[in-house]
């Protein structure tokens, strides 16, 4: 996870921002402004932090000279109508004129630099080229996915000499397609299109291990079909992949990887959109014919399988969509994901495009900027754009659950043996003790780290609850942290979605953080609604939680059925539910916050099932019952 602006002080600060303004333009005006649009968030944020803010972009390919025609004062016009206010180009990268416009900007205002590939030391990364773009900021932000896959001196050579945070839209980028690649929900289903196997075959190998469908259509398909056997007529081939598409058809088999192909293909003689056009089968393309788009039958065949599905990633047109006559399988595609209700993600490039020219973009969940880097980022690859941003630590969180265990002597025991082998680094350790035991635990974690918290507590200041403590004589006592919501209480006191949130309300405005913890029954994981539960839960959980409050949270994922069963979750299903509860908090705030949450795994962790369940990104530490009551055995898990 990489720092963002929020996590570093911009406040009267000047803060260098990398910017894809890469924009189309016509005549020298501006056909589509999103990736202009896309970047308002990050500057606005930033312009009401008062900082002093140093726009960057490239556009188009001027390979190191200056080409007025590829000049950025369209882009700084359409950004001054934008933000309302007047936004200054200079007429060079980093000389005089720019230097001057610099000097002379207040808190709150932004200028832009002229086309940073006018200079030829962009491209090459050229050190003192990067070093004299730094000396215009205290601060680095790249915000410019589209330009993240490239190590150019103002995409990757800048971050050496300043400190190097995310904007807002690389974070939901990096948000975005992080799901199409880790804690899946499915069936997933993952679509290829456009020209040229070659283009593909690195994406296409990576999704084997994760997807369960494989669509293929596009020019690409004709590859793939003709190493199965049949005619292509004059369709784009790539006769020197027609033996990899092949062994590609026998890897899907082998991953137990559905991979369909088109059944039925548009053909027509010309290239062109006023030539007869016919629906032929895909197989049996004659020999004066090229393909041009997927057929109805295919059309039918995809949407089928994209409506099944939970998550879909798109990359690449079914056909050549430009044209009228041949739009048909595109917009097909298109329509189904936007109908079927499951996490969609379009990948960038022309997917990106053709959602935009059928009036979809807001049905999708996601809609890249990236069109090279998003291929790159699904690959796999790491972007050097992102890999020399800042990493944000989430410190992992490994909190022990006494229940109605030990006495004191007991616990001054296991203090004894726990404290002589650990040390206070990573992660963060917390006991959850019995009530009389808090504040002699206390006492003995003195000056070690380890936190101390009680297992339950009312949510009324004070009243005639028998039996019952406040959240105030927690905090007298010592408790730092308190177990919400337990599985154990919601199953035999009848602990409600109701009371949860009154208690996590009453720890957070006593300054005791919660442990708030969500699972689902046995029954109810059989019955297919364990996510639909779970994420219920975290709702309810945080009704009227401030966004400050809930950045401290922590969740602990604790399946019902697993609880005094010997029965644990797999490490796979562990990571999707802890996956599912961070995109749950990202729906109840944003994104930010939902990094900030930590998120453990707590159905009966031992230290045998611990490592590859620790292991997993999306699992920030482990709440730890009947192991935790032994110093050797929490310690190991402590370790791992």
């Amino acid at each position: 996870m990489k720092k963002t602006v929020r996590d570093i002080n911009v406040n009267g600060k000047y803060v260098f921002v990398r910017c894809d303004f890469n924009v189309p333009l016509q005549d020298g005006r501006i056909t589509d402004d999103k990736r202009i649009i896309e970047s308002l968030p990050t500057i606005r944020y930033l312009m009401d932090r008062k900082a002093k803010i140093v726009l960057c972009s490239h556009l188009g390919r001027p390979k190191g000279k200056v080409d007025p025609a590829l000049s950025l004062a369209p882009v700084a016009k359409r950004l001054s109508a934008l933000l309302g206010k007047d936004v200054p180009l200079s007429h060079d990268v980093a000389g005089e004129d720019a230097k001057k416009i610099h000097d002379t900007l207040k808190e709150g205002e932004v200028m832009l630099l002229e086309n940073v590939r006018f200079e030829k030391g962009e491209e090459e990364n050229d050190s003192q080229f990067a070093k004299q773009l730094a000396s215009f900021g205290e601060i680095y932000v790249n915000d410019a996915f589209g330009a993240a896959h490239r190590a150019h001196a103002s995409t990757e050579g800048i971050a050496t000499y300043l400190p190097a945070v995310a904007g807002l839209l690389l974070e939901k980028e990096i948000h975005y397609l992080g799901t199409a690649l880790e804690n899946i929900e499915r069936p997933y289903t993952a679509i290829m299109g456009g020209a040229k196997v070659s283009d593909k075959i690195l994406l296409i190998e990576n999704l084997f291990e994760k997807v369960d469908t494989l669509l293929i259509g596009g020019g690409m398909a004709y590859t793939f079909i003709k190493a199965k056997g049949g005619s292509v007529g004059n369709s784009l081939l790539e006769e020197n992949m027609v033996e990899l598409a092949g062994r590609l058809m026998e890897k899907a088999k082998y991953k137990g990887v559905k991979l369909l192909l088109p059944v039925d293909t548009v053909v027509t003689s010309e290239f062109s959109d006023d030539t007869p056009f016919e629906t032929v089968d895909s197989m049996e393309i004659p020999d004066n014919m090229m393909g041009m788009d997927i057929g109805e039958k295919t059309r039918r065949l995809f949407t089928d399988e994209i409506m099944k599905s939970k998550t879909i990633v798109w990359n690449g047109p079914m056909g050549v969509f430009e044209m009228s006559h041949y739009e048909g399988g595109t917009r097909a595609v298109a329509q189904a994901m936007a109908s079927c209700g499951g996490k969609t993600i379009i990948g960038g490039g022309d997917s990106a495009a053709a959602v935009n020219k059928f009036g979809l973009e807001n049905k999708m969940l996601h809609v890249s900027t990236g069109g090279g880097a998003s291929l790159e980022f699904l690959e796999g690859k790491q972007l050097p754009g992102i890999a020399c941003l800042e990493d944000k630590p989430r410190r992992p969180f490994v909190a022990g659950n006494w229940k109605m265990y030990k006495t004191i002597r007991e616990a001054e025991a296991f203090m004894e043996a726990f404290k002589k082998n650990y040390r206070d680094e990573i992660p963060e350790v917390g006991l959850m003790v019995p009530y009389p035991q808090i504040m002699r635990v206390r006492q003995l974690a003195e000056g070690t780290g380890i936190r101390v918290g009680a297992q339950n507590m009312h949510y009324a200041p004070e009243g005639a609850f028998t039996g019952e403590i406040s959240p105030s004589m927690l905090k007298e006592l010592g408790a730092e942290y308190c177990i919400i919501g337990h599985s154990e209480r919601r199953q035999y006191f009848n602990e409600t979605d109701e009371t949860v949130n009154l208690k996590l309300k009453a720890a957070f405005a006593n300054g005791i953080v919660p442990i708030l913890c969500v699972g689902e029954s046995l029954e109810q994981r059989e019955a297919g609604q364990a996510e639909a539960v779970v994420s219920a839960q975290v709702k309810a959980a945080l009704r009227e939680v401030q966004e400050e409050e809930a950045k401290s949270l922590v969740i602990a994922y604790e399946p019902i059925w697993a609880i005094g069963t010997g029965k644990t979750a797999t490490a796979q299903q562990a990571d999707q539910m802890c996956r599912l509860i961070r995109d749950t908090v990202a729906q109840c705030y944003d994104y930010y916050i939902s990094e900030c949450v930590r998120i453990l795994y707590g159905g009966s962790v031992k230290p045998s099932s611990s490592q590859e369940i620790l292991s997993k990104t999306e699992i920030d530490g482990a709440l730890v019952g009947g192991a935790s009551l032994n110093a050797e055995d929490f310690l190991e898990i402590v370790r791992f």
